[in-house]
Parts: C-alpha cells; structure tokens; sequence
C-alpha cells in the first residue's frame, strides 16, 4: 500500500509503502462462530466498511488529518464526501461509477448502515448470506428458512418517526402488526397514519423486549424481567408458541388453534 500520493514532500527515513501482513485466519467452524454472533447480535465489525449511500462516479480529495477523501458525485444532486484511513486499501478507483450500498473499501459493513441505505429486504439477504459462508466453508448445509425465522424476529420493530394521530410517541419501538393495526384503524377514521422507519435488533435484545414477559424470563435477566412485569402489572395473554410450552399449554397451532379445539371426532 502505497503511503504518499504524489508532490508529498519527504524526508529521510519516512515509509514509501507498506505491504500488509497476511494474518492467518482460522478455517473451522470455531473459529467462524464470533463471526455469527457478531451477526445475530448485529455488532459494528472491528474494521467495518464504507459504504456509499448514493449511485455516482468516484473522485479523489485533498487529504485530510491522515484520511484519504473519496467523493461520490451522483448526476443529480450534491456529492458526497467519505474519508478512509491511511493504510486501508480501497476497493474503488478515480472514475469508477458506484451504486448505493457497494463498499469504498476492504471489509465487512455494518448492517445498520445497509439497513439504513438499502432497506430491509437487502439487510435481511446479507444476514442469511454471511452466516451460510461461515458454515459451507465446512461442508455444512444449513436451509436458508432456519436462518430467515432468526432475521425475520431482529427486523420485527419499527422506530416511530412521525406519531401522526396515533398515541405513539415519538422514537417509540413498536412491533410491525401492531403498528400495521393501528395504522389502517386510523386510516379508517380519516386521520393522518403514523411513520416509522425500519429497527434491526440483536437477537438478544429481541427476545427481552417481546411483548411477553414469560417468553422474555425464559431467555435472560430472569429476575430482572419478572420484577418489571410484576412493578408494572403486565399481563401475558399467551399468544404465541413459547408462552404456552413453557406454561404446559397447547401451542397456537395446527390442532391447537381455536377454532379447532371444540372439534368432537
């Protein structure tokens, strides 16, 4: 990687250019397992990549404070303007058109910033895709649809933007149905819907902040969840499959529906 750029004034004994040292990397699935948990709890990667948040043709800037400028010039619109640290080695050249999303250099992004680019539908996608590379590299064949039921529950919140009519409150996290509900009532009524922009959660943080406090307990913080709930008077209605295993109830499916269970033979 080449350090200066040229009409650099230097002086004896500065660095030319360095070529990076290879770390060796472990092939197992041991060693792919951080990689999976810093997925699932969708943690900002140690040297996480820039990506681009528009479509445009890419240009070189002055230097700055030891960071490289690479600016986006889009056909409409203002450019924008990215620094890079010294050293990374940039995945982009003078000229090249980018689209949104594509990183400027080596690295693994940050899910948020895909989610905020590119929406849900790529975040998800990229999740699936990343976490499958860490198992084929053993051999190891994973259906997709396992993965896809663990995204599907860290994008099920929504961040309130715009209460609207509604009594959300501004920055509120709420669950997709029940905003989805409360929308179409308003809509119905003839008032002004609420917004709200796409949430992705660790899976961790997913599963404590259900709207069932026994799910909830059974997962981390018992005590902690069960003193909230007690202090705030909540009520679980066991509406979904792992209230009702965990109280010894049949689960909300198949048979098990309501409108099934008054069935005679």
């Amino acid at each position: 990687i080449v350090m200066v750029t040229e009409g650099d004034q230097v002086f004896p004994g500065d660095v030319l250019a360095r070529i990076p040292r290879e770390t060796t990397k472990t092939k197992d699935i041991t060693g792919g397992l951080p990689r999976v948990a810093e997925l699932f709890e969708v943690r900002k990667p140690k040297e996480n990549a820039v990506i681009t948040e528009i479509d445009g043709v890419v240009s070189f800037g002055k230097d700055t404070k030891g960071k490289r400028k690479v600016v986006i010039t889009p056909q409409v619109g203002d450019p924008r303007e990215y620094l890079i640290p010294k050293g990374k080695h940039i995945s982009v050249h003078e000229g090249d058109y980018v689209r949104a999303g594509e990183a400027l250099m080596d690295g693994s992004p940050n899910p948020h910033d895909i989610l905020t680019v590119l929406g849900e539908k790529e975040v998800a996608k990229y999740l699936v895709d990343e976490v499958q590379q860490v198992y084929r590299l053993q051999g190891v064949k994973i259906n997709d649809k396992h993965i896809e039921v663990i995204v599907r529950q860290m994008l099920k919140r929504v961040r309130i933007t715009d209460p609207g009519d509604s009594e959300f409150l501004l920055g509120e996290h709420v669950e997709k149905p029940i905003f989805e509900e409360v929308n179409e009532q308003l809509v119905g009524r003839g008032q002004r819907a609420a917004v709200a922009e796409p949430l992705l959660l660790g899976i961790t943080k997913a599963s404590l902040s259900t709207q069932s406090f026994i799910s909830a307990a059974s997962f981390q913080e018992t005590t902690k969840v069960l003193t909230d709930a007690a202090t705030a008077g909540k009520v679980d209605n066991l509406l979904r499959l792992k209230e009702n295993v965990i109280m010894g109830r049949l689960i909300p499916a198949g048979s098990g529906l309501r409108q099934y269970r008054d069935v005679r033979k």
